[in-house]
């Protein structure tokens, strides 16, 4: 049984290279040992970036749409393998297998949605203060970019960094996480069919301690591109520090959900609900805590709680129609159990759920509401990345405003209400990168998902995210 778990290879100048060691990559629904991926030397990582930065300069010299075609190539190739992707997702991440087909196709789209700025990329004419000169503001590509993946949405984020950047015309470095490798090797071998120059596109895998810390300190790289934990965040920093190297970070949030006396109950349970077991609480923009009118907390509550525990969950692939699946590692179960025992202690009320979920193998843990919360306890402070939502009970929006910006965090937020005129006072008041009313937490690509605070610097999407992967090259012309 042993001798038919693939080993993947790393991609390096559009070849697949094999590594001296490698991790173990396992199914969190079940242990199921699934593939073994390679813990990339400081070694392998020089020589994807040796190919990265040899790729450059060809590869900026391309016409836009030239790049924009491979991206446009690519796309087609993962819808026609979307099926396949999306079960690969499943096994090593433990998404459920709608919402991995969701995150196959969206990749698919925000693809084609990249390529389409190849004809739109812009730069500036500036007045001059002489006569006979002109002043020319160009956007050109910072060089070879580094990707460093998440485990939660790992098949997406692929494309979040590698699009933009090389349709601006960068090369680039990726490194999957080691929980989720699997689904980025499909990708790669995609992306190997449509004859990409070699070099332009690389994947070294590995751990954050070994691979990742290569790639970080190197000086031959001319930006990060992170998505994941505070904690990691500031470590890249620092390893960036020395190099003054471009730095673009997600780094979680810890969204505050605001429900007022006016709002429509059933669809801020609906959607609250929706934010929070998608992708069983694992996402940084999902909704983290509660801030509810008196008038309306006792109503809200109940309707929330029974909405939750009638959540199903168990494992995607053996039960496909359940909508939450496990966390993605014992570390992950042990943060969310010890967080609620925590809560519990310092005087939260558990309406439904607040324990593992015994299931006899996995990662799970039961949907959970815990009401009577205040804003000094760690569940309304810290990132649960879990299935659990604790509520406080608030007076007015403005102690709701109060509480959502006395945090750490600032991604995203959300405000239900029937009153346009409180919605545009949130909205003033609210110190969050993004807010949604009365609807669930989830950007669009055409957006700008980008947070303030601890939760990150630069962002993603849209026409301002696409810039972030270029520099400014201002030229002053006289005639």
């Amino acid at each position: 049984m042993a001798s038919d778990i693939q080993t993947h290879q790393n991609y390096i100048n559009g070849a697949f290279v094999p590594a001296r060691e490698h991790l173990e990559v396992r199914n969190p629904a079940n242990g199921q040992l699934l593939s073994r991926a390679p813990e990339s030397s400081a070694d392998d990582v020089e020589r994807a970036l040796d190919a990265a930065r040899a790729a450059q300069k060809p590869w900026s010299r391309l016409p836009a749409v030239e790049r924009a075609a491979y991206l446009q190539r690519l796309a087609d190739e993962i819808r026609r393998e979307a099926k396949s992707l999306a079960r690969i997702i499943t096994e090593e991440q433990g998404k459920v297998s709608g919402l991995a087909e969701v995150e196959v196709n969206f990749t698919a789209d925000y693809l084609d949605y990249m390529a389409g700025w190849a004809r739109r990329i812009e730069g500036e004419i500036i007045e001059s203060d002489r006569p006979g000169e002109n002043i020319f503001l160009f956007r050109k590509p910072l060089g070879v970019v580094a990707g460093i993946l998440p485990w939660n949405f790992p098949f997406f984020l692929i494309a979040r960094k590698m699009a933009p950047a090389l349709v601006t015309g960068n090369t680039v470095v990726i490194k999957p996480s080691e929980e989720t490798p699997n689904n980025c090797f499909a990708f790669t071998r995609l992306l190997d069919r449509i004859g990409l120059p070699k070099g332009v596109f690389n994947v070294v895998s590995g751990s954050g301690a070994s691979t990742g810390n290569a790639l970080t300190a190197s000086s031959r790289v001319d930006m990060i591109s992170f998505t994941g934990s505070v904690e990691t965040g500031s470590r890249i920093m620092r390893g960036a520090a020395d190099n003054i190297t471009k730095l673009n970070l997600e780094l979680g949030g810890k969204a505050p959900a605001i429900v007022l006396d006016d709002a429509d109950i059933d669809l801020a349970v609906q959607s609250i609900r929706a934010s929070r077991i998608i992708n069983t609480g694992q996402v940084c923009n999902c909704a983290e805590r509660i801030y509810v009118q008196r008038g309306v907390a006792d109503e809200f509550t109940d309707k929330l709680a029974r909405a939750m525990a009638e959540t199903t969950y168990g494992d995607p692939l053996a039960q496909p129609d359940i909508e939450m699946g496990p966390l993605i590692n014992q570390q992950g179960l042990d943060k969310v159990a010890a967080m609620v025992e925590r809560a519990s202690r310092d005087g939260a009320e558990t309406i439904t759920g607040g324990r593992v979920a015994d299931l006899g193998q996995g990662f799970h843990y039961q949907p959970t509401v815990l009401a009577g919360c205040h804003g000094d306890m760690e569940i309304m402070r810290r990132e649960i990345f879990g299935p659990v939502l604790p509520i406080q009970i608030v007076d007015d929006l403005d102690e709701a405003i109060q509480l959502a910006n006395d945090s750490d965090y600032g991604l995203t937020s959300s405000v239900y209400t029937r009153s346009l005129a409180r919605a545009m006072h949130a909205c003033r008041e609210i110190d969050y990168g993004e807010t949604y009313i009365n609807r669930e937490n989830f950007e669009a690509m055409q957006g700008f998902h980008a947070g303030t605070r601890k939760s990150g610097i630069g962002g993603a999407d849209g026409k301002h995210g696409l810039y972030e992967y270029t520099h400014s090259h201002v030229v002053y012309l006289e005639t």
